[in-house]
């Protein structure tokens, strides 16, 4: 199993010493969060957790993750970044294969889209993207940013979006993988339809068992049980070796991590998070080694 280094509501100055450390202890990925605004008032109610309220301040930092992304990237020679997740259904696109693309250029191949559709009405009604149609738009924009990242001349005639055939230039060298989150059975059926795997939101060992059950029966009703695909998951029970390992039992091919809150001290220092990222790379991440 591998392991990925979660950056959610992180000092955005942490971000690339963070990486640095994380290749240093042995970790895969860094897993990289979006929200492009938060709306003072919310008209919708936040759909992973049982009140439906927000865990995170409205002032939280948040970094562009095309912007972020390449500059760790450039720090780093092994480590892989992926998206966790992008809003894809706010934005357009040929703009997110264009950032993408680049992304995954400059970093020789380090980069990965992990996408999910937005519950705020808000950022549907302000950024010009109707919010009925978000779950058949998303579908296109997965296919249109494959085929726009593969280099070559290509067109789309869909439903919701259309063009001629156009080129986008550079190209990685390999496939940008994408995968999607969800828990929703229409989230579950998408990555198992479209995905190159699929990104969980914080569940129990219990749910994320569910969901990878559910998700190999999709997977085997679209005839592609048989393909690579990856499981990436957040579990609110995992914190020492035992736990990681029944993560892995279940199905999990890389355990999403923010180890500083695994240990005492003020998680939100930088000493405290790169003590933690090495305290667990020392406990648990080796042994899996």
């Amino acid at each position: 199993m591998k392991f990925s280094v979660a950056l959610p509501m992180v000092d955005p100055r942490h971000y690339l010493p963070l990486a640095q450390v994380a290749e240093e202890v042995g970790y895969d990925a860094v897993a990289v969060p979006e929200s492009v605004f938060f709306p003072r008032e919310v008209s919708a109610k936040y759909p992973y957790t049982p009140d439906g309220e927000r865990f995170w301040a409205a002032e939280t930092p948040f970094l562009d993750p095309f912007v972020v992304i390449p500059a760790m990237a450039a720090l780093t020679t092994r480590l892989e970044f992926y998206t966790n997740v992008v809003k894809l259904a706010i934005r357009e696109p040929l703009l997110v294969a264009k950032a993408l693309s680049s992304a995954a250029v400059l970093s020789d191949n380090r980069v990965a889209l992990g996408i999910g559709l937005s519950w705020i009405p808000e950022e549907f009604e302000w950024l010009n993207q109707e919010m009925r149609t978000r779950g058949k738009r998303t579908d296109e924009a997965i296919e249109i940013i494959r085929r726009a990242c593969t280099g070559e001349f290509v067109s789309f005639d869909g439903a919701h979006y259309q063009f001629d055939e156009l080129m986008m230039r550079p190209a990685p060298t390999q496939p940008v993988r994408i995968y999607v989150g969800g828990h929703s059975e229409a989230g579950l059926r998408r990555a198992a339809k479209l995905g190159d795997g699929w990104i969980s939101a914080l569940q129990t060992h219990d749910e994320l068992a569910e969901s990878v059950r559910q998700l190999n029966a999709f997977r085997a009703e679209y005839g592609r049980a048989d393909q690579p695909f990856e499981i990436k998951a957040i579990c609110s029970e995992a914190y020492e070796y035992d736990g990681f390992r029944q993560m892995e039992a279940a199905g999990v091919t890389d355990a999403m991590v923010c180890p500083w809150y695994f240990y005492p001290g003020d998680t939100s220092t930088l000493e405290s998070q790169q003590v933690g990222l090495e305290r667990f790379g020392s406990e648990v991440l080796r042994r899996f080694r």
